[in-house]
């Protein structure tokens, strides 16, 4: 039986007389402190560090490449395909077995367990065998002493490949029905009929493009091989349970016999969520072959080549609309460009679905997405996970509405508003009761001066024949959840020592976004203990098995909810224990402050915590959670997929250059709910740094595919991130005040992905600038709006 189904009496030492008393005289407390002093009050809702950010500063703090290499370590580098699509007819190692330090090439005939990566779709070969899909695919490896000796070694190994011809235009896979997976429609009501009698139309076209993660930290993972056949490996990765799934499945294990740790990542983005897989399994597949650990740590080139990127999407699109701007029809055509396999891109395309209506009731609309292979890269998840491509596609409709009929465009989007009691329900059948769309954009509206500044904007622009400025003032609804219904469980260990220190262990992965810091914040309440007597352990799948990945924002709301009832399952054995101690009940024990009250005494929680020592009473436990009131029908994509939506607004203002192109972002407002926030300051770093790399896909970061499949941008010299200088000086961010209306871990909501879009603001307004400049009022600009593309808008 389980310490916490215990009835306490005196018999277990909870009485006058018994063990409790003798621990009590026997156990002196401890004379020295190793702690850092603590701070009074709450952890959570204060603006506490990240808990590693003084490692980080001072550059101790270990990633997987810092980790000191045990003796006999090899390295691995990865053998390339120089063509978009060809039939793979021979591999000529010998040169580069030759070569100074070179241990071993590893190919697919290496491989004693399935040649085929284990995703849902079964569709990606550990290496290229009789065919290759895109330039970069991974042929094999070279394996050697140093870095340096298996990069140049793999750079002389010889393929023999017929080349064949290749689809690197998603119109044109569409067109030849290539597809990575059936197509999927969403419909509701008769939009055609609505189209039809709607007071005014209008359709076209939007190119949008896809975006590098360009994580600091590369890909990289070393592989140990340990004694019967068992693996440690060391991974970053945002999902170490499929990293430990891929690896034993390539290597003809079961799962038990792999062990995946991950401390921390120095970004991930989606970019690690399931392609950090790739480079565990080859690293494993090089230390099977050697019988000696291998690390595989990525060149920044490779990576770009190797590794997929956010979908770029292409859409058609007709609507219909009343003189007001509001919705009456539209029918709406999805093609993302998934890459060779499909990887995620059926649940990123769901997302874009799920998506296009953002703040927006749709009555009358029709949806079909395609999922269309191309000879690139595997595209993957990326922050927001398809959810910003739904969004900036009815984000420019309405825009698009607004231009034609002369209408302010934030009038347009509030007339097309999910409504509070009607117009509730989404496309996919979900009612929206947590809307609160309305009264933030008005807060927003009124506290940026958007009409004022409006209007001065065009004062502006009647007087610059040049410089052109726009604003724009956009929403983001964002559902909360993983769309597959499975992934939103989770589970958490929390031990407490003898000495009252605490440590944290959950399924969740830290990659800079501060998801220990807030789990610790949340158990350190849970148990009344000052925040620094915690410390988090690294995320192992030999500690917390079968986790979700750490993705679609709900880190906290999953892992930090699994910790608290871990947590509490402690702090109700105590309570129970003192309850025994004092002749109470149990719910008359609090804790606070590392003091724990009864009615009759207050004891420090280290003294508790020895007594309940002495008396044998379980110190540590676990914690599950999943998510509530979640339902999904993948079929039809329909049903609850999500337990919350996040809200938010911002508005942009913009100059754009009519000469060369160019454009800056002159000032940002941003009104974004997070809830009850945990953590300020964490909360408002990632609405920020979610803005900007928002801003990034939109403007700058522009991904090229020469003739010949090649990617032309693939290092920082030709594909621009942004950079401090991109950030104007007026970026103001204000929470709104409301808490989580759903039962969430401390009435928080969650942050990663939503502010991303945001951003969506800054191209709206890009569209507005260049509307002003254009005679017809017209604004053809695609995304992302480098100086290039608003050339050719103001020119088309």
């Amino acid at each position: 039986m389980n310490a916490r189904d215990k009835d306490y009496t005196a018999a277990d030492g909870g009485g006058p007389g018994g063990a409790a008393d003798a621990g009590e005289r026997n156990l002196a407390p401890a004379s020295v402190s190793p702690h850092a002093p603590a701070t009074p009050g709450p952890a959570m809702g204060r603006s506490r560090p990240h808990e590693s950010a003084r490692a980080q500063v001072a550059g101790t703090a270990t990633y997987v490449d810092d980790i000191p290499e045990l003796r006999g370590t090899l390295h691995a580098a990865p053998i390339l395909s120089p063509v978009a699509h060809g039939r793979l007819r021979g591999v000529d190692a010998a040169p580069a077995l030759a070569m100074p330090g070179v241990r071993a090439v590893v190919l697919a005939a290496d491989i004693p367990g399935d040649p085929v990566l284990a995703t849902f779709t079964h569709d990606e070969p550990v290496f290229a065998r009789d065919t290759v899909q895109h330039v970069g695919q991974v042929v094999g490896l070279v394996v050697a002493e140093t870095v340096m000796q298996a990069r140049r070694a793999a750079r002389a190994v010889r393929l023999d490949i017929e080349e064949l011809p290749a689809v690197l235009d998603v119109r044109a896979a569409h067109a030849a029905q290539s597809y990575v997976l059936p197509p999927v429609t969403v419909r509701r009501g008769e939009p055609e009929a609505a189209l039809a009698a709607a007071p005014h139309r209008l359709a076209g076209q939007l190119e949008v493009g896809g975006q590098e993660h360009f994580y600091l930290e590369g890909q990289v993972a070393y592989a140990v091989p340990l004694e019967q056949q068992q693996w440690r490996i060391h991974s970053s990765t945002q999902h170490p349970a499929e990293v430990q799934h891929w690896v034993a499945h390539a290597l003809g294990l079961e799962n038990n016999a792999v062990t995946v740790e991950c401390r921390r990542m120095g970004g991930g983005f989606g970019g690690k969520e399931t392609q950090a897989g790739h480079m565990a399994v080859w690293a494993a597949l090089a230390a099977r072959k050697t019988g000696r650990p291998v690390k595989l740590r990525l060149d920044r080139d490779d990576d770009f080549v190797i590794t997929g990127k956010r979908h770029p999407f292409a859409y058609d699109w007709q609507a219909g609309y009343d003189d007001s701007g509001r919705l009456c029809g539209l029918q709406v055509t999805m093609l993302a460009n998934c890459g060779f396999s499909a990887d995620l891109s059926g649940p990123v395309a769901d997302r874009a679905i799920f998506h296009t209506d953002n703040a927006y009731f749709l009555a009358d609309v029709e949806i079909r997405s395609f999922r269309c292979r191309t000879n690139t890269q595997s595209h993957t998840a990326f922050r927001g996970f398809g959810g910003p491509q739904g969004v900036i596609l009815v984000e420019a409709i309405l825009g698009e509405i607004a231009r034609a009929l002369g209408r302010d465009p934030l009038d347009v989007r509030q007339a097309n508003l999910y409504g509070v009691g009607e117009r509730d329900e989404t496309h996919y059948r979900m009612r929206v009761e947590d809307n609160i769309l309305q009264p933030l954009i008005g807060q927003l509206a009124q506290e940026a001066r958007y009409a004022q500044r409006r209007a001065a904007i065009a004062q502006w622009n009647a007087g610059s024949p040049v410089i052109k400025r726009g604003i724009a003032l956009t929403p983001v609804k964002f559902g909360i959840s993983f769309t597959a219904t499975l992934f939103n469980q989770a589970g958490a260990l929390v031990h407490v020592f003898t000495d009252g220190s605490v440590q944290v262990n959950h399924g969740g992965t830290e990659m800079g976004q501060g998801l220990h810091t807030k789990v610790m914040q949340v158990v350190a309440d849970e148990l009344g203990v000052p925040f620094e007597r915690l410390r988090t352990t690294p995320t192992e799948t030999g500690k917390v098995p079968n986790a979700s990945a750490t993705a679609a924002s709900s880190g906290t709301d999953l892992n930090g909810r699994a910790a608290q009832f871990a947590a509490r399952h402690i702090r109700d054995d105590l309570a129970a224990f003192v309850a025994g101690l004092d002749g109470c009940g149990a719910g008359a024990v609090s804790f606070r402050d590392g003091q724990v009250t009864s009615p009759s005494r207050t004891r420090t929680f280290d003294e508790v915590v020895r007594l309940a020592y002495a008396n044998r009473i379980q110190l540590w436990s676990d914690g599950f959670y999943r998510t509530p009131k979640i339902h999904y029908d993948k079929q039809t994509l329909t049903g609850r997929p999500f337990y919350y939506f996040s809200y938010g607004a911002a508005v942009t203002e913009v100059a754009i250059d009519t000469l060369t192109g160019e454009s800056r972002v002159l000032a940002v407002d941003i009104l974004h709910d997070v809830g009850t926030s945990l953590n300020p300051a964490i909360d408002i770093g990632q609405i920020e740094g979610g803005y900007v790399q928002g801003l990034g896909w939109l403007t700058t970061e522009q991904l090229v595919w020469d003739a010949k499949g090649r990617l032309a941008t693939h290092a920082p010299s030709t594909y621009k991130i942004p950079a401090t200088g991109d950030v104007p000086a007026h970026l103001r961010v204000t929470l709104w005040h409301e808490g989580n209306r759903e039962d969430n871990v401390g009435g928080s909501k969650a942050v990663g992905e939503p502010p991303f879009m945001l951003a969506i603001s800054a191209w709206e307004a890009l569209r507005e600038a260049v509307a002003a400049a254009r005679a017809d009022g017209r604004a053809p600009l695609q995304a992302p709006a480098t100086p290039e593309a608003v050339l050719a808008a103001l020119s088309a």
